[in-house]
């Protein structure tokens, strides 16, 4: 009987150590992948402010109405 439990919970410890992995794995690809989306955030932010300078400088604004309304 004291076989029995402890086939099982080793094989128990061996299921959580594999699902352990599994899990690094999928925590460690998000990881990169919310590095790039705030390095895309940034970028359009910087895209965005350069966008905004060059308007107010030029004298045409991005919310300005048409000259046909």
């Amino acid at each position: 009987m004291n076989d029995d439990r402890l086939i099982e919970l080793e094989i128990k410890a061996a299921y959580q150590e594999d699902l352990l992995q599994e899990l690094n794995k999928i925590v460690s690809a998000q990881q990169q992948q919310i590095q790039r989306l705030e390095a895309t955030c940034q970028l359009l932010n910087e895209r965005i402010k350069s966008l905004s300078t060059e308007g107010a400088g030029g004298g045409e604004s991005i919310d300005e109405v048409p000259p046909h309304y």
